[in-house]
This record gives C-alpha cells, structure tokens and sequence, in this order.
C-alpha cells in the first residue's frame, strides 16, 4: 500500500540488466559515507532503461513523462542500504532540471526514441522476437553539455514467467531498493526514499547493440552477458531528500 508521500508517478517498460563486478571496483567511484553492498561476493554494476510516466507532486492533475536510462550501484549508508546513481539520461529539459535541483542526482539531458512497448507491440531485433507484443526498442544519446556523451540501444522483452523475488535472492537485491543516495557538490551526502508494492518481474531477453555508459562514467565494460529482468509496471511515490 502506497504512503502519502510527496511526488507519485508510474515506472514501465523497464529492462534491469546487471554485471557482477569486483567490489574494489565500485568502492573507488563511491562518495565518502557509502560503502559497497554485495551479494555472495559481488558488486553489481546496473543498466536500467524505462519510461516514467505521469510524474507529479500529489494533487496535481497532470505530470510530466520521459524515458529514463540509469547506470546504477548498490550501497551501504548511513540510513540502510540503498542505490547509488553514477548518471541518469532522461530526454526532457524540464524533468532534468527539476531532478538536479530538487533531488541533487546526477540527470544529463538525452534524446531518447523508444518504441514497441507493451502498450503498442513488439519492435524486437537481433535476438530477441520481433513480434513479441512485449518487445521494445529503447535507443538514447546524451546530449547535455559539458559532460561525456553516452549511448545506450537495445531491444528486449519478458521470456519467461512472472515471479516476485524471494528474501534474500539476487533478484531481491538488485530490484527491491527503496532509498538512493546522491552526494551534493561540495561532497555531502543526502538520501531519497521511495515506496512501491514489491515488484513483478520476469525474466528477459535482450539485443545490446550499444552501450558506452560504463566508459561514459569511468568503468571498464563487464566481462560476460548480464543478469536479465523485464518489469511490469508499478506505482511509484517518492519524498524530497534530506542530509544523510
């Protein structure tokens, strides 16, 4: 059940593809006050491109919808574990702006064409079905200034059985997160929480034709495939943030 917090909106059409990484890797990129979570060992590096629909403060007839694409990490903090965003490509000058300043995240404005979504049909290519109604066709250029660009194009789809993560499995680490951290400019750190029911997943399968976002934020690219999930869609809220 969804508290009365401040800003609500709905995420979908989200691919979660992860790579296992050595933790030492993910701690040198960390701001002071974080510390790696791991699970059997590993660090996950994460690829999550979605589309965040109707995102508005509560009370508020209409919101705003863009597709989103992060590069994401998970953490230990000062208020619990959490995920950490090394950047957010969002194609829309408003929703960055506001997520800068608000949120303190690390948003750089894309051009983002995403197509074949659930809603509208299958636009698969590669391996992935062409004509599965659940495929999409998610392609983004960062374009904002002053920072390197980063490109992300790929086509995926559900290929398997709806679950929700069990306790303790990998899918419950990488998914169920409900608090981010973000570190301002002059390094102090400050922490988000948002709420949604347990996700619905399935597994996927996915055709990366492209994805600098690793070399975009000072990553060497992943050995092997990644770990696949395609997510239903869910309802989000979310609260301002404060000091850590």
């Amino acid at each position: 059940m969804l508290g009365r917090r401040w800003l609500e909106m709905t995420w979908r059409d989200g691919l979660f593809a992860h790579w296992p990484v050595d933790p030492s890797t993910v701690a040198a990129a960390l701001p002071d006050g974080l510390s790696v979570a791991t699970h059997d060992g590993d660090a996950y590096l994460g690829v999550v491109p979605f589309v965040m629909e109707d995102i508005r403060p509560r009370g508020v007839p209409r919101g705003l919808s863009f597709p989103e694409l992060n590069l994401r990490t998970y953490v230990e903090g000062p208020n619990g574990p959490g995920v950490y965003f090394h950047s957010l490509d969002a194609d829309d000058r408003l929703g960055v702006a506001v997520a800068r300043g608000l949120f303190r995240l690390p948003y750089y404005r894309a051009e983002t064409d995403v197509r074949g979504t659930a809603a509208s049909g299958g636009a698969g290519q590669g391996g992935v079905d062409a004509d599965a109604r659940d495929a999409v066709r998610f392609a983004s250029r960062r374009v904002h200034e002053g920072v390197p660009h980063a490109r992300f194009d790929a086509t995926y789809a559900p290929a398997g059985e709806a679950f929700t993560p069990d306790l303790g499995s990998l899918p419950a680490f990488l998914l169920e997160n409900y608090r981010f951290y973000t570190a301002g400019e002059s390094g102090r750190l400050y922490v988000g929480e948002i709420e949604h029911d347990p996700w619905t997943l399935r597994p996927a399968e996915a055709d990366i034709r492209a994805n600098t976002l690793f070399a975009a934020n000072g990553f060497e690219a992943p050995d092997g495939d990644p770990i696949l999930h395609y997510a239903e869609p869910i309802a989000v809220t979310a609260d301002r943030i404060s000091r850590a």
